[in-house]
């Protein structure tokens, strides 16, 4: 994510944090460096032009170039800026004082727009204990209503839907059901078109006065830059949205569309969506993004993540087990579920602050996973908590029943030994990168 601009950052950045001494000229250079980042990424051009001009100001005033550190100083003012321009604080979601809160989605047909109305139900019911409705008003495309059902399923949420091509009754009736039913959410998913046109904003413009919702979201595909920021205001200009959702932003290495959006049409990022599962979406953090797209890392981001699926006392008889040397086979299998319930490998792998830079290039692959837990799978009870039993008939049974091969096997084993010593000593936070390194050493990443 943004893999260009942050290096192009960091490396303008590097340039005068390293100097003992900075001056007018220097930051005017840095400057100039940044500005052609940003314009790389495709950042609006007047977004870039004000951007670099306030770190200019600020970072030609006597204060920094006067501190006794003011390359620290100057980082610290571009990473100011970044959370300005993303858009200074979180911005949440509006909520109704009388339920249901109606949630009015919007966008052009490719942007994620259904898969995002099934995931912001998903998020809704597992962290804010909301019980969601969808209505399925995209009534132009039977694929689209399949498409939600069949999402909504997964996540055990109703939908709502008729069979005449009524947008606005749909609409209304979902928000009727949800009272019926005492459900607290109802989040309307509406038609797409391949480009903004006039049906398209007068269907939506009509469903917001229908149902008067509570929140107005606008769906947007990150990847197209600035194509999506235009699209943003021609639909912020007819029906004044409340905030934008970026989607694919796992796929979108250049950053346009996230550092240009909020000043552009004023209105704020909510929503970030990185990748295709139900669960891969996340509140959108601008102080958390600016420090990513810096190389600092998201390290709360991380935690939030690994919370969400801790569970105290498995944690303590994993701990106790770690230090009495028992860790086995069995704990690794469990501790490997837990690491994929957490998401995208690779997108956790950027949240560890110097990790995306040291594993550059080097694509962590999730079904590295799948042969790893085959192995384990195949062995017996006996042979997961004490590996040291496994002589070659064993290990060529369990090559056999798990596809893989002896040498594979051999090389888990190696690593896992490795890990165990590893666990007993490592207890900063500062060599968690190690431990990622040695999951990118299994012997299934190609």
């Amino acid at each position: 994510m943004f893999d260009d601009l942050s290096e192009k950052l960091e490396s303008a950045v590097q340039t005068i944090t390293g100097k003992s001494k900075i001056s007018d000229v220097n930051i005017a250079e840095t400057v100039r460096e940044i500005r052609r980042a940003l314009l790389d990424a495709d950042v609006n051009y007047e977004v870039a032009k004000e951007f670099t001009a306030r770190i200019k100001e600020k970072a030609m005033g006597s204060d920094v170039l006067t501190a006794v550190n003011p390359g620290q100083q100057f980082t610290k003012i571009v990473y100011d800026e970044l959370r300005e321009v993303l858009g200074g604080e979180r911005t949440d979601i509006s909520v109704a004082d009388v339920p249901p809160t109606v949630i009015l989605i919007a966008g052009l047909q490719g942007s994620g727009k259904t898969t995002f109305t099934a995931k912001l139900a998903k998020y809704l019911k597992e962290n804010n204990n909301r019980n969601p409705i969808l209505a399925a008003a995209d009534v132009y495309r039977p694929a689209a209503i399949d498409q939600l059902k069949s999402l909504a399923n997964q996540i055990d949420v109703p939908v709502y839907s008729i069979e005449q091509k009524d947008a606005v009754r749909v609409a209304k009736e979902a928000v009727s059901m949800a009272k019926s039913l005492a459900l607290d959410t109802v989040i309307i998913d509406t038609a797409g078109r391949m480009h903004v046109d006039e049906k398209m904003m007068n269907e939506v413009a009509d469903i917001k006065k229908a149902v008067n919702p509570h929140e107005v979201l606008f769906v947007v595909d990150s990847m197209t830059g600035q194509d999506a920021v235009n699209t943003a205001k021609e639909f912020n200009d007819r029906i004044n949205y409340n905030g934008v959702v970026l989607t694919k932003l796992d796929g979108d290495t250049r950053g346009g569309a996230a550092l240009s959006i909020k000043k552009v049409v004023n209105k704020p990022i909510k929503f970030v969506s990185m990748g295709e599962k139900l669960e891969a979406l996340a509140p959108f953090y601008p102080d958390r993004m600016a420090q990513r797209i810096l190389g600092m890392g998201d390290v709360v981001s991380l935690v939030e993540k690994a919370q969400e699926q801790y569970d105290e006392k498995k944690a303590q008889e994993l701990q106790a087990k770690i230090k009495k040397d028992k860790f086995d086979l069995e704990d690794f299998r469990a501790q490997l579920q837990q690491i994929k319930k957490m998401g995208d490998i690779n997108q956790l792998v950027g949240m560890i602050p110097g990790a995306s830079k040291a594993l550059q290039d080097q694509e962590i692959d999730e079904d590295a996973f799948k042969p790893i837990e085959a192995i384990i799978n195949s062995m017996t009870p006996e042979e997961r908590q004490d590996p040291s039993i496994l002589n070659g008939s064993r290990r060529r049974r369990i090559a056999k029943g798990s596809g893989t091969r002896v040498r594979d096997i051999n090389e888990l084993i190696k690593q896992f030994d490795q890990m165990k010593k590893m666990m007993k000593t490592m207890s900063k936070m500062g060599k968690m990168g190690r431990a990622m390194q040695s999951l990118k050493n299994l012997p299934f990443g190609s």
